[in-house]
């Protein structure tokens, strides 16, 4: 037994070679994976909402599930009454009022008042057609990002048949757009330093994912690119000021300890579906200090390893593969649906790989977090296992492997040049 586990036998089985190298993953078999779930998602949700009960499903939920929250806001904009989609009952209220007065669970409105621009916009058209202006939109926008990241015949197809793609729709939410802003400010960032920081001061509605954005530019001297995204915040918060007026800003910070306490502390969105190592703590009962210093000292890891990553040689793919992953990593609040944003690390490392050669189980890994979010909610709520904060720092890991390889690998031959 001791010779199975230690010794090269087990290491040498053709399941364990498969999965080192990767061969098992071929180009058609990923196109026929991406295809199968494709065809299985599409009529998951054809039946979903074929079975639905006018907007509302069988279980009692709206269709588009958050993005009734997002609607209401809009609706309350409408009405000069936006500092109420911050009062959890007055915004039920409204949540139900779309519905026919159904009583729909309550979908809290979270955002800074940077966001009820788009709330405002969808709210204009009937809930159906907002819901679909919302998704096709910002689908389109993620699909073109990771288009221009990774130019290959088969992205375009993968990229849609990411899991994390069926759960954003489910919930009607978020995730493309804070992906296509994120990954289209790092596409940009060398070409056009001054879009991509406008991109990046866009990402500002989604606060907690930009944490770690201005320690990763100021480590790579990216200077002005953080002006033009210093420029984007002011205006808009200006811009959110003068049409909306303070009170709606007043309601924001009040409301924060509602967020925090209820939906982060208290597990209120359920600790399955939220995918940080704070919430993973907290579902095995640690105490609320102690999960946030476990969270803290992973954030200060993530900062210090992404300064350095940052201002040393490493390729740029891996430097952009670890800001989107630490991004996700760095905050206490990140759901299922948040995890569209690790297409962006899969595109720059699978880019990095293609160019420069994979290393052993880096292949495989690409898989595993390309798959984990269709099976992250489950396994946690069946057994407590954060599956998907397992495989985000695994990933996170690799990349820091590879750059520290990269980087031994380069010094070594400036070695042996000089020599």
């Amino acid at each position: 037994m001791a010779h199975f586990w230690q010794g090269p036998f087990w290491k040498n089985r053709p399941f364990w070679n498969a999965l080192r190298t990767g061969v098992w993953l071929t180009a058609a078999r990923a196109r026929g994976y991406s295809l199968i779930l494709l065809a299985v998602c599409t009529l998951a949700f054809a039946g979903w909402v074929a079975l639905s009960d006018g907007l509302v499903d069988r279980n009692g939920k709206p269709l588009g599930t958050d993005f009734s929250n997002v609607y209401a806001a809009g609706s309350l904009t409408w009405q000069g009454r936006a500092a109420d989609a911050y009062e959890p009952a007055l915004q039920h209220a409204a949540e139900k009022a779309i519905f026919g007065a159904r009583n729909v669970p309550f979908y809290g409105w979270h955002y800074p008042p940077l966001f009820f621009a788009v709330a405002v916009l969808v709210a204009a058209l009937p809930y159906v057609w907002g819901l679909v202006l919302w998704q096709v939109a910002s689908f389109a926008a993620y699909l073109a990002m990771l288009r221009a990241i990774m130019p290959r015949p088969e992205t375009l197809l993968i990229a849609a048949a990411f899991p994390a793609v069926f759960v954003n729709i489910g919930h009607g939410h978020n995730g493309f757009l804070t992906a296509a802003l994120l990954g289209g400010a790092l596409h940009w960032l060398d070409r056009r330093p001054w879009l991509a920081g406008m991109l990046i001061g866009l990402l500002a509605y989604k606060p907690q994912f930009g944490v770690l954005i201005p320690i990763a530019l100021l480590a790579g001297q990216r200077w002005q690119t953080i002006g033009a995204a210093a420029v984007v915040v002011a205006a808009i918060a200006a811009l959110s000021f003068a049409m909306l007026g303070s009170d709606v800003w007043r309601a924001f910070l009040d409301s924060m300890s509602f967020t925090q306490t209820v939906v982060l502390e208290q597990g209120g969105t359920g600790w399955e579906k939220i995918q940080s190592i704070f919430s993973a703590a907290r579902s095995f009962g640690v105490g609320v200090p102690t999960a946030y210093a476990i969270q803290g000292a992973l954030a200060l890891f993530l900062a210090a390893s992404l300064a350095w990553l940052w201002h040393s040689e490493a390729a740029f793919e891996l430097k952009a593969a670890s800001l989107a992953l630490a991004s996700l990593l760095a905050t206490p609040y990140v759901l299922d649906y948040d995890l569209v944003v690790m297409a962006v690390a899969i595109a720059f490392f699978a880019r990095h790989g293609f160019s420069r050669g994979f290393r052993d189980y880096e292949i495989s890994l690409l898989a595993a977090a390309w798959l984990v979010p269709l099976v992250s909610r489950g396994v946690a709520g069946a057994t407590g296992i954060p599956l998907g904060l397992m495989v985000l720092l695994a990933f996170y890991g690799v990349v820091l492997r590879r750059a520290l390889r990269d980087h031994a690998t380069a010094n070594n031959s400036r070695l042996i040049a000089q020599a």
